[in-house]
């Protein structure tokens, strides 16, 4: 939550635990969430939330935050997921609906379904795998791996347009300044296997690609899965100024 856009303002910071001066926020607590917008009064929220297969965190807790920054007439910048998407060999537009293939991309898909139901001013960003310093999730995994830390593999015949989130966030500074509405993509400007990703952080942290260990998806056996998620970002290219990176550029 934003209490003024870049040029000014406090920003307030939430988590589950209320650690590192953040505010304690329970985002599955609809009393909760519209005590602390109606307390902060903020300009502007951004909602970042989610958790893998969480639905009252993915979805309920969208609508929460939705109903509470409509209560309050605050700017709402709702982030999605490509996960929302089953895949296919054409990158996919900012308003082709969802189709997703599990319950993380059903959560997603309806959490979107909220927010614009009830702010259609809301600006809906649909973005793709994060990537930064080690704290990223994926940074972390495949770290994990390649030191043995955690079982598993990187997909070869997944694919995604990783965005650094230091992109993510100026793009997302950038909308919540104009009047866009609706969904709009917000990815990297190439599509890398999972794999491929995980060979890049490998390198940039001294080891050698090669010992990343890689599968397919059939042999990771894991369910259904999005094999093909593109994002056509062209729209957010021609409104923003914010250009992301390559993500060999940026992990």
């Amino acid at each position: 939550m934003v209490g003024g856009l870049p040029s000014g303002g406090s920003v307030v910071g939430t988590s589950t635990t209320g650690a590192g001066g953040w505010s304690r926020l329970d985002i599955t607590d609809r009393s909760a969430v519209l005590a602390l917008v109606s307390s902060v009064r903020p300009a502007v929220i951004v909602n970042a939330a989610s958790r893998y297969g969480d639905w009252a965190v993915c979805a309920d807790g969208a609508a929460h935050v939705a109903l509470a920054a409509a209560a309050v007439g605050a700017r709402l910048i709702h982030v999605s997921s490509d996960a929302l998407h089953r895949g296919r060999p054409s990158p996919y537009l900012d308003a082709d609906p969802p189709t997703p293939v599990n319950p993380y991309g059903a959560a997603k898909a309806a959490a979107e379904t909220a927010v614009a139901a009830i702010d259609p001013s809301a600006v809906i960003v649909r973005t793709s795998l994060l990537i930064g310093d080690d704290r990223s999730t994926h940074v972390g995994l495949v770290l994990d791996l390649i030191t043995g830390r955690r079982p598993g593999a990187l997909f070869t015949d997944e694919y995604r347009c990783p965005i650094a989130v230091q992109d993510l966030a100026a793009a997302i500074w950038e909308l919540a300044a104009s009047d866009y509405a609706g969904p709009i993509n917000v990815a990297g400007p190439e599509a890398l296997s999972r794999a491929d990703l995980g060979r890049l952080i490998a390198k940039r942290h001294g080891f050698d690609p090669e010992s990343v260990p890689t599968q397919t998806i059939a042999e990771g056996g894991l369910g259904p899965r999005a094999a093909d998620v593109r994002l056509d970002s062209s729209r957010a290219a021609s409104l923003l100024k914010t250009r992301p990176r390559a993500a060999s550029e940026c992990v």
